[in-house]
């Protein structure tokens, strides 16, 4: 499998009032083509910002990381914001839309602002989106008159509209309730075996099951990891959500 991201020695540290904050330390960390890996760790432990500077939203403080054999040390923001918009997808625990946009135009948002098709293809694939994930009869609403499930739904249409190698998620399910969650889990393993890597920050070890593997993260450190494989279907959740669980217990969740 081709490796998408490469990550050796990864440190990030913050100054705060003369202080250093050593938030991520020494990371060694690969995402391959079709992996679906989740962080976890308790709070504090570094899983946002190492998502945050794995895809290079923020910089490195020191070490390398690569995408597709390029280091980002070699790219300017410019070229590092062309990387994201156009082979990463975005989404959040906040499901960040724009107010004056109706769902729809939120979508189609970044596929016109790539500029790698016309726009009449941008739009037949976002509505092609929008029924896959069923959630077309939203297409001409606002953001504040959908259920937080079908906005999630939706957030993942507009990360997935320029068909990004992988897709970073901070906490996808953590403001749903767990009929929600579950809908967007499955939309991620769907998305997943369509060949996107996928790179996940969750508490939740439900979530966590969907993925392919676990890595632990303890005070900026990778402390341990659990390989799952393939999920199967649906009912192999439960299972892998207990052999989280119990691996977690283990490494002093």
């Amino acid at each position: 499998m081709e490796t998408v991201i490469d990550v050796k020695g990864l440190c990030k540290t913050y100054i705060i009032k003369k202080n250093s904050n050593n938030v991520l330390r020494n990371i060694d960390f690969t995402l391959k083509e079709g992996e679906f890996v989740t962080i976890m760790g308790p709070s504090g432990s570094g899983k946002s910002t190492m998502l945050y500077t794995v895809s290079g939203m923020d910089r490195a403080t020191a070490g390398d990381i690569s995408f597709l054999g390029k280091s980002y040390a070699d790219m300017n923001d410019r070229e590092m914001a062309k990387i994201r918009l156009v082979s990463m997808g975005f989404i959040f625990q906040q499901m960040y839309m724009m107010r004056k946009l109706c769902i729809l135009d939120n979508i189609l948002l970044p596929g016109f602002h790539a500029g790698l098709a016309e726009r009449k293809k941008v739009r037949e694939e976002a509505e092609m989106l929008m029924r896959r994930l069923g959630i077309m009869e939203i297409a001409d609403n606002e953001i504040n008159e959908v259920s937080g499930g079908q906005l999630q739904r939706a957030c993942l249409c507009r990360a997935l509209i320029n068909h990004p190698k992988v897709l970073f998620a901070d906490e996808p399910t953590g403001a749903l309730n767990s009929k929600a969650a579950g809908e967007v889990v499955n939309e991620l393993v769907k998305v997943n075996r369509d060949g996107t890597a996928i790179m996940m920050v969750t508490h939740s070890a439900r979530v966590a099951a969907a993925s392919d593997k676990v890595i632990y993260l303890i005070d900026g450190h990778i402390v341990g990891s659990m390989e799952l494989g393939k999920l199967k279907d649906e009912a192999d959740l439960s299972g892998r959500e207990r052999q989280i669980n119990k691996w977690l217990m283990e490494q002093g969740w």
